[in-house]
């Protein structure tokens, strides 16, 4: 099915997706720019609230007994729970649009190099977006006033490659809502560990603000945001999925230009174009191949 064929309804759900995930970059760095709440507790509140509300969603779509169900895995769970807490340690010092383009620019690329190393020979295309995106990435990080934290890179980008990770992990679930619904829930155990480590080093700080901003990332830009994507998947092709994930770190931008007051430098602006033009490049590739 072609984007043109979708229907307005399609087209409506796709667009909350996009934003809810967008929204997810810009919940954080609300969330976490005043200092007043630890990236662990913001981890905590999100991850538990994100389970509680896909489980909601699973319990409400059950109900034909003999629908699949999966039941997710703990290296799912794993790399959820490793995406989740770089994510948010990385946003105390990124701003929204910079670490969103870090982000998804690595899902990306962490999922092109796995296909490379399983066997996918990459056309000359392809490795010129390849080549396009990794040059993005080190044009980012040349040194200048405007160059984001390295130690704020470094994370976003760990949580990118484990997103990275739990995409391909789900590659081929029969059940992806219910599988990512016990992922959520097999982060619990995790999290625990991360707060009680955080507690014999330093003091956990969780304000209101931030913990409201937490639970709406992880219930509503997550949970819901998840089960919208879920829900339009089938109508679309996966080079058209790819490309419209795309979007995702442009409206993330905008949200931190409005919302967060956050300046849109000629330097991410040109980064941008590099990495997400690139990985684009990659994918009509494919997409022609």
């Amino acid at each position: 099915m072609t984007t043109a064929a979708l229907q307005p309804r399609i087209l409506l759900l796709i667009v909350a997706a996009l934003i809810a995930f967008a929204a997810n970059s810009v919940l954080g760095r609300l969330g976490l720019e005043d200092g007043s709440t630890d990236p662990a507790s913001f981890t905590a509140v999100r991850l538990v609230a994100g389970s509680l509300m896909l489980l909601l969603l699973v319990r409400l779509s059950q109900r034909d007994d003999r629908a699949p169900r999966g039941r997710g895995s703990w290296h799912g769970g794993l790399m959820l729970f490793a995406y989740a807490a770089c994510f948010s340690y990385a946003y105390v010092s990124l701003a929204t649009g910079t670490g969103a383009v870090i982000l998804f620019g690595a899902v990306q690329l962490t999922i092109i190099l796995a296909s490379l190393l399983s066997g996918h020979r990459l056309r000359r295309l392809e490795w010129l977006g390849v080549a396009l995106a990794f040059a993005g990435f080190v044009y980012l990080m040349l040194p200048g006033i405007d160059a984001p934290d390295p130690f704020g890179f470094v994370l976003m980008a760990l949580a990118g490659i484990a997103w990275g990770f739990y995409t391909l992990i789900g590659r081929g679930s029969s059940s992806p809502l219910t599988d990512t619904a016990f992922n959520f829930t097999r982060t619990v155990p995790m999290v625990v560990l991360l707060l009680a480590a955080v507690i014999m080093i330093d003091q956990p700080r969780l304000s209101e603000r931030s913990f409201l901003l937490a639970a709406a990332s992880g219930a509503i830009t997550s949970g819901i945001g998840y089960a919208i994507w879920y829900r339009v998947l089938p109508s679309l092709t996966p080079t058209q999925a790819a490309v419209l994930q795309l979007l995702v770190p442009v409206l993330a931008a905008l949200g931190g230009v409005v919302l967060v007051s956050e300046p849109l430098t000629l330097r991410l602006v040109l980064a941008s174009l590099l990495i997400l033009g690139g990985i684009l490049l990659v994918i009509e590739a494919r997409r022609r191949g």
